[in-house]
């Protein structure tokens, strides 16, 4: 294993990532999970972390040495958070605003709504429904950050350079979301056309996304940032804070989330750029 990493990072990232969307791929088209009590596709996700322990514990490397030290841990959770609260902020606002020069009655509430790109009428408002958010988020959070930005960047850029690596990370990460629009084609939820172009849409804007996180990995020396983001993004943004009209509700979720990354990567982006100038 160590000197697969060393000598082919990316074949060995490729293989990794093949086993990984192999469960992915069976857990949303055969096994179901999220139509079940669980309501989540969670088991592709453990076995994910599984996995990458596995890897770990072969090559001989610490879960520190793909960024999940402790090391400057709570300041880089709370530089992550922050980002999140003020471009989430920001394209909220624009939301309810554009809405309400529409003419719309505009409230926001407070609920638990597992996440579909067709949108679901359930609200769950029991304090179990918000842990189970929480525990299955930080689940997904965990193997993502640590595979795709954490091990993909930290084996690519041993022998390419970091931004060679992160775009691949980037990459891999944006096909890995093909599942959810395809999903839901299959399923018959939504037509070919506009399932082709959710898919294009969503493999962007998960690339986008992937590449603010692995500058913030660069940036801080930990997943912590990137991590506490995405977990924002993930769990209050997506499945929690919800903007309602009389019409139903996240009828512009896809564009609040769109804006509010865009804000985040642009930002992330700067600062980059300004600390690379300064070395």
């Amino acid at each position: 294993m160590k000197k697969a990493i060393k000598t082919k990072p990316i074949m060995t990232c490729c293989f990794l990532f093949a086993i990984c969307l192999w469960v992915r791929l069976a857990e949303y088209f055969v096994i179901r999970t999220d139509e079940t009590v669980m309501g989540e596709n969670l088991f592709h996700k453990l076995a994910g972390i599984i996995l990458l322990f596995c890897v770990l514990k072969a090559a001989g490397m610490k879960w520190s040495e793909i960024g999940f030290g402790k090391h400057g841990l709570m300041k880089s959770i709370l530089q992550g958070l922050i980002l999140s609260v003020i471009c989430f902020a920001l394209s909220y606002g624009v939301e309810i605003i554009f809405l309400s020069m529409r003419g719309n009655a505009v409230h926001m509430e407070f609920y638990i709504n597992g996440f579909s790109l067709t949108g679901t009428a359930v609200k769950n408002t029991e304090m179990f429904f918000f842990l189970i958010c929480v525990v299955f988020n930080f689940i997904n959070v965990w193997m993502e950050e640590g595979l795709f930005r954490g091990f993909f960047i930290k084996v690519i850029s041993g022998k390419y350079s970091f931004i060679q690596a992160n775009l691949a990370s980037a990459l891999f990460f944006g096909v890995w979301h093909f599942v959810m629009p395809v999903r839901s084609f299959v399923s018959g939820e939504m037509a070919f056309g506009q399932m082709l172009l959710l898919t294009v849409g969503y493999i962007l804007l998960s690339g986008l996304m992937s590449i603010k996180w692995g500058l913030l990995y660069k940036m801080t020396g930990t997943l912590w940032a990137g991590a506490a983001d995405h977990f924002f993004n993930n769990t209050v943004a997506t499945n929690m804070l919800h903007v309602v009209t009389a019409s139903g509700a996240d009828e512009m979720q896809i564009v609040r989330i769109l804006l509010a990354q865009i804000v985040s990567a642009s930002f992330v982006a700067v600062i980059y750029r300004l600390s690379k100038r300064k070395l």
